[in-house]
């Protein structure tokens, strides 16, 4: 089409400069030249579909090879985070690109493919929560930006690094959002990989401005000063680095008066760390205590409370279906008192759960307190699924062994829930129970407060994902076909605070648990209530 174009323009203006000036051999000879313009141009023209053919040759190299390595082993390729949020970010904004670049001489073929499986395509706002999960685990487990960029994570079974573009988008990511703190990290590893000669799309002139304003946030003017100053060396004509520049100086001239110092000190040379900027405080208080939990730090687990715990055989008070085969249970915490069930489901049992459920898994919903209606909530990063005994018979299966080895009737209990927890997934510490200020939470169900929590762990996880109790110091790590119950309320009816948990974000790997939360209806002679409050 532009060869067409490119001829049509020459053959009119010819057509139109010959029969004006044809007697003119001076504006003839001009033609000769602009002949020689327009094979130029069409070489050029040339040029640039061979350069953008190379390009798509390099992309399809590219991505066989990525492809090829991440289809022999889908669930473990994506159990590095990194890995999950490049796949976000390949798809939402560079498959575009790669479009973009094709449109320029459309292919019937590519595009309509393209146009098949784009409604599958990740959003901007997947792309935007894929980041958000690897700074929620960058902050939960103290890793710098080095670590993930590098890929330098415990348990990881393949390679996955992060770009200078990589690390720049993530440092756009938390500007955009006013979190300076997390822009001034991810900018700061996007400019040392620069220093380092790795190439980039990204100017060094657009990291520059970045950082500087971040640290500016972060009150360090004498840093924000040196790197504006970089700023300004490579890019003197930069339009906000000249002003940022004189408004710093004079700030930072204006503290030095006030603090009686006559002399500027120098910017701290020592490259930005985590611990270099305090992190901002957010609305959960017990913060710290809970990702040190989830580190496997600060967990108050002594040798006197250790020598509480003990392991038995659970036949359920004597059920039938347990005399045989008795389910093993461990302790895991004295008071309140969480047990652990070994062997609670097989690996057959497993899997049958994961297939009913993935067809119907969605984003996690949490019951509002208020209303009692489900809904998302950004503390809460997983997808569920419901499913119900006449699904399959395993489902019902699950259900009496749990009704069996508790003692308590499911018939009033909420149906299964299956969740996984990939990237990043995590639910901030929470009651299972609804609080007094909660009076309509259950409501529409009619069957009281949830009394018991019954969680089924179905899968093993290479790194993160405990369950923590921040209130008493507890963490409880996956494994595989066990199960943990704990009681959420006393025998007296009222909550016990002291089970307030959480899951912690997945580090490396996959996350599936399925949840059987258990109400007081129904249980009035299997746990009979209590003569005091704490009973």
């Amino acid at each position: 089409k532009e060869l067409t174009w490119l001829s049509s323009q020459c053959l009119s203006s010819i057509i139109s400069m010959h029969n004006t000036h044809m007697s003119r051999l001076g504006q003839m000879t001009d033609l000769i030249f602009t002949e020689r313009e327009l094979v130029q141009s069409l070489k050029e023209y040339i040029e640039a579909e061979e350069m953008k053919l190379e390009a798509v040759k390099s992309w399809a190299n590219k991505l066989d090879m990525l492809t090829r390595v991440s289809t022999l082993d889908p669930e473990g390729f994506l159990a590095h985070p990194v890995n999950a949020y490049k796949l976000m970010k390949r798809l939402n904004t560079e498959w575009s690109e790669l479009e973009s670049l094709v449109l320029q001489d459309p292919s019937d073929g590519f595009i309509s493919n393209m146009s098949v499986h784009r409604q599958y395509f990740p959003d901007e706002e997947d792309e935007k929560g894929a980041a958000k999960a690897l700074i929620r685990l960058q902050d939960t487990y103290k890793l710098d930006s080095e670590s993930f960029s590098k890929g330098k994570l415990p348990g990881v079974r393949y390679n996955a690094e992060l770009t200078v573009d990589d690390c720049f988008d993530m440092g756009k990511l938390a500007y955009n959002e006013n979190d300076y703190y997390h822009s001034v990290l991810w900018m700061q590893q996007a400019l040392r990989q620069m220093d380092s000669g790795e190439d980039a799309k990204t100017p060094k002139a657009d990291i520059l401005d970045y950082l500087s304003y971040s640290v500016y946030q972060m009150g360090d003017l004498p840093r924000a000063i040196e790197l504006t100053r970089r700023l300004v060396a490579i890019d003197p004509s930069h339009q906000r680095a000249g002003a940022n520049l004189h408004y710093f100086e004079r700030l930072l001239s204006k503290e030095l008066r006030d603090r009686g110092q006559g002399q500027q000190e120098p910017a701290d040379e020592k490259p930005i760390q985590l611990d270099t900027y305090e992190r901002p405080k957010d609305y959960l208080p017990e913060r710290e205590v809970y990702e040190a939990l989830c580190r496997g730090e600060g967990v108050k687990m002594t040798e006197k409370r250790r020598s509480r715990l003990f392991c038995r055989y659970q036949d359920g008070s004597r059920s039938p279906r347990l005399l045989l085969k008795p389910m093993k249970e461990e302790d895991e915490w004295d008071s309140p008192h969480i047990v652990r069930f070994l062997e609670a489901l097989s690996d057959e049992e497993i899997e049958k759960i994961k297939e009913l459920a993935k067809p119907k898994l969605a984003r996690a919903t949490v019951r509002d307190p208020k209303t009692g209606v489900l809904t998302v909530a950004n503390y809460r990063v997983s997808k569920s699924a419901w499913l119900e005994g006449e699904d399959d018979p395993v489902i019902a299966r699950v259900n009496q062994r749990i009704e069996d080895v508790t003692g308590l009737t499911v018939d009033t209990a909420e149906l299964l829930q299956v969740a996984n927890y990939g990237v990043g997934g995590q639910y901030e510490p929470h009651y299972d129970f609804s609080r007094k200020d909660e009076p309509d939470a259950f409501k529409s169900l009619g069957t009281g407060n949830r009394v018991a929590t019954f969680l089924n762990y179905m899968s093993d996880v290479e790194a993160g994902g405990a369950t923590v109790f921040p209130d008493f110091g507890a963490a409880i790590w996956p494994r595989k076909g066990t199960a943990v119950f704990w009681y959420n309320l006393f025998k007296s009816g009222e909550g016990d605070y002291r089970t307030r948990h959480a899951a912690c974000p997945v580090l490396v790997g996959s996350k599936w648990v399925s949840n059987k939360w258990i109400h007081e209806r129904g249980q009035e002679f299997r746990r009979p209530c209590g003569l005091t409050e704490v009973d």
